[in-house]
Protein backbone atom coordinates (compact mmCIF):
# COMPACT_ATOMS: atom_id res chain seq x y z
CA UNK A 1 0.00 0.00 0.00
CA UNK A 2 1.48 3.35 -0.99
CA UNK A 3 0.42 7.25 -0.74
CA UNK A 4 -0.42 7.96 -3.88
CA UNK A 5 0.30 12.20 -4.02
CA UNK A 6 1.20 15.28 -2.22
CA UNK A 7 3.30 15.87 0.28
CA UNK A 8 3.72 12.04 1.22
CA UNK A 9 3.52 10.77 -2.28
CA UNK A 10 5.45 7.33 -2.79
CA UNK A 11 5.46 6.17 0.77
CA UNK A 12 5.08 2.81 1.06
CA UNK A 13 2.56 1.98 4.40
CA UNK A 14 3.67 -1.56 5.96
CA UNK A 15 0.06 -2.57 8.02
CA UNK A 16 1.30 -5.09 10.04
CA UNK A 17 -0.27 -8.90 8.77
CA UNK A 18 -2.71 -9.06 12.22
CA UNK A 19 -4.81 -5.87 10.51
CA UNK A 20 -7.91 -7.08 9.44
CA UNK A 21 -8.88 -4.71 7.12
CA UNK A 22 -9.79 -3.91 3.54
CA UNK A 23 -8.24 -1.21 2.00
CA UNK A 24 -9.41 0.21 -0.69
CA UNK A 25 -7.25 -0.71 -3.73
CA UNK A 26 -4.26 2.31 -5.09
CA UNK A 27 -6.66 1.59 -7.96
CA UNK A 28 -9.89 2.67 -7.21
CA UNK A 29 -8.00 5.01 -4.56
CA UNK A 30 -5.92 6.92 -7.43
CA UNK A 31 -9.39 7.41 -9.11
CA UNK A 32 -11.38 8.45 -6.25
CA UNK A 33 -8.49 11.19 -5.65
CA UNK A 34 -8.17 12.28 -9.39
CA UNK A 35 -12.41 12.88 -8.99
CA UNK A 36 -12.36 15.13 -6.06
CA UNK A 37 -9.40 17.28 -7.10
CA UNK A 38 -12.11 18.33 -9.41
CA UNK A 39 -14.31 19.07 -6.54
CA UNK A 40 -13.05 20.17 -3.02
CA UNK A 41 -10.01 22.17 -2.43
CA UNK A 42 -8.38 19.62 -0.18
CA UNK A 43 -6.63 22.56 1.85
CA UNK A 44 -10.02 24.17 2.35
CA UNK A 45 -11.01 20.59 3.68
CA UNK A 46 -11.98 18.87 7.11
CA UNK A 47 -12.52 15.36 6.77
CA UNK A 48 -14.17 12.45 8.60
CA UNK A 49 -12.65 8.79 7.48
CA UNK A 50 -15.04 6.50 9.16
CA UNK A 51 -14.25 2.34 8.95
CA UNK A 52 -10.91 3.86 8.77
CA UNK A 53 -9.17 0.51 8.69
CA UNK A 54 -5.58 0.97 7.98
CA UNK A 55 -5.90 4.90 7.72
CA UNK A 56 -4.92 4.79 3.45
CA UNK A 57 -7.67 6.83 2.90
CA UNK A 58 -6.99 9.67 5.86
CA UNK A 59 -3.10 9.66 4.49
CA UNK A 60 -4.36 10.07 1.18
CA UNK A 61 -6.43 13.31 2.38
CA UNK A 62 -3.71 14.77 4.64
CA UNK A 63 -1.01 14.10 1.94
CA UNK A 64 -3.10 16.57 -0.34
CA UNK A 65 -3.01 19.22 2.36
CA UNK A 66 -6.79 18.77 4.39
CA UNK A 67 -6.97 21.27 6.67
CA UNK A 68 -8.05 18.27 9.34
CA UNK A 69 -8.26 14.82 8.37
CA UNK A 70 -10.25 12.55 11.55
CA UNK A 71 -9.97 8.49 11.19
CA UNK A 72 -12.96 6.59 13.50
CA UNK A 73 -11.52 3.00 13.79
CA UNK A 74 -12.94 0.91 16.14
CA UNK A 75 -10.22 -1.89 16.08
CA UNK A 76 -7.40 -1.34 18.78
CA UNK A 77 -4.79 -2.68 16.65
CA UNK A 78 -6.06 -0.51 13.43
CA UNK A 79 -6.44 2.51 15.92
CA UNK A 80 -3.19 1.78 17.54
CA UNK A 81 -1.50 1.30 13.56
CA UNK A 82 -3.05 4.60 12.13
CA UNK A 83 -1.19 7.17 15.41
CA UNK A 84 1.65 5.44 14.89
CA UNK A 85 1.84 5.70 11.07
CA UNK A 86 0.78 9.89 11.28
CA UNK A 87 3.45 9.89 13.75
CA UNK A 88 5.78 8.34 11.21
CA UNK A 89 4.74 10.34 8.67
CA UNK A 90 4.75 13.95 10.50
CA UNK A 91 0.90 14.58 9.73
CA UNK A 92 0.08 16.82 12.89
CA UNK A 93 -3.40 17.27 11.79
CA UNK A 94 -4.59 13.87 11.70
CA UNK A 95 -6.90 12.71 14.68
CA UNK A 96 -7.34 9.14 15.43
CA UNK A 97 -10.57 8.27 17.32
CA UNK A 98 -10.93 4.57 18.77
CA UNK A 99 -14.72 4.34 18.68
CA UNK A 100 -17.35 3.03 17.01
CA UNK A 101 -18.20 4.93 13.95
CA UNK A 102 -22.20 4.69 14.60
CA UNK A 103 -21.91 6.25 18.06
CA UNK A 104 -19.42 8.26 16.95
CA UNK A 105 -21.70 9.93 14.14
CA UNK A 106 -24.37 9.96 16.67
CA UNK A 107 -22.63 12.17 19.17
CA UNK A 108 -20.72 14.41 16.94
CA UNK A 109 -21.15 17.77 16.72
CA UNK A 110 -18.35 18.87 14.30
CA UNK A 111 -19.28 19.62 10.68
CA UNK A 112 -16.80 18.29 7.55
CA UNK A 113 -16.77 18.94 3.71
CA UNK A 114 -15.81 15.35 3.05
CA UNK A 115 -17.05 12.23 4.74
CA UNK A 116 -15.68 8.70 3.82
CA UNK A 117 -17.30 5.53 4.73
CA UNK A 118 -15.94 2.18 3.99
CA UNK A 119 -17.44 0.14 6.18
CA UNK A 120 -16.57 -3.87 6.09
CA UNK A 121 -19.05 -5.02 2.83
CA UNK A 122 -20.75 -7.48 5.06
CA UNK A 123 -21.27 -5.30 8.08
CA UNK A 124 -25.32 -5.03 8.75
CA UNK A 125 -27.14 -2.13 8.76
CA UNK A 126 -23.60 -0.26 6.86
CA UNK A 127 -25.88 2.09 5.10
CA UNK A 128 -27.21 3.56 8.07
CA UNK A 129 -24.41 5.58 7.96
CA UNK A 130 -26.07 7.72 5.31
CA UNK A 131 -28.83 8.47 7.36
CA UNK A 132 -27.01 9.28 10.16
CA UNK A 133 -24.49 11.87 8.72
CA UNK A 134 -27.25 13.39 5.99
CA UNK A 135 -29.66 13.89 8.94
CA UNK A 136 -27.28 14.67 11.48
CA UNK A 137 -25.91 17.98 10.09
CA UNK A 138 -22.76 16.68 9.93
CA UNK A 139 -21.83 18.08 6.14
CA UNK A 140 -21.34 21.47 5.23
CA UNK A 141 -23.04 23.14 2.93
CA UNK A 142 -21.92 21.73 -0.67
CA UNK A 143 -20.39 18.76 1.47
CA UNK A 144 -20.03 15.24 -0.09
CA UNK A 145 -20.64 12.17 1.98
CA UNK A 146 -18.58 8.84 0.00
CA UNK A 147 -19.56 5.78 0.74
CA UNK A 148 -17.86 2.39 -0.71
CA UNK A 149 -19.53 -0.57 -1.08
CA UNK A 150 -19.83 -3.25 -3.19
CA UNK A 151 -21.52 -3.81 -6.57
CA UNK A 152 -24.76 -5.32 -4.63
CA UNK A 153 -25.70 -1.92 -3.37
CA UNK A 154 -27.62 1.07 -5.35
CA UNK A 155 -28.30 4.26 -3.64
CA UNK A 156 -29.54 5.75 -6.79
CA UNK A 157 -32.84 6.27 -5.64
CA UNK A 158 -31.80 8.08 -2.70
CA UNK A 159 -33.00 11.71 -2.46
CA UNK A 160 -29.32 13.14 -1.94
CA UNK A 161 -27.80 10.34 -3.94
CA UNK A 162 -25.24 12.33 -6.63
CA UNK A 163 -23.67 10.01 -8.82
CA UNK A 164 -22.06 6.35 -8.48
CA UNK A 165 -18.29 5.80 -9.46
CA UNK A 166 -17.11 2.55 -10.04
CA UNK A 167 -13.39 1.25 -10.20
CA UNK A 168 -13.36 -2.87 -10.84
CA UNK A 169 -15.39 -4.23 -7.75
CA UNK A 170 -14.75 -1.19 -5.91
CA UNK A 171 -18.02 1.53 -6.08
CA UNK A 172 -18.42 4.35 -4.37
CA UNK A 173 -21.84 6.52 -4.12
CA UNK A 174 -21.73 10.00 -3.34
CA UNK A 175 -24.48 11.76 -1.83
CA UNK A 176 -24.59 15.81 -1.68
CA UNK A 177 -25.61 17.64 1.30
CA UNK A 178 -29.42 19.46 -0.29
Amino acid sequence: MRIISGKYKGRAINPPRNLRARPTTDFAKENLFNVLGNLVDFEECDVLDLFAGTGSISYEFASRGARSVTSVEINPVHYHFIRQTAIQLGIEHLYAVKANAFLYLKSCTKQFDVIFSDAPYDLEGSEEVIRLVLDGNLLRDEGLLIFEHSKNADFSAHPCFWQLRSYGSVHFSFFKKP
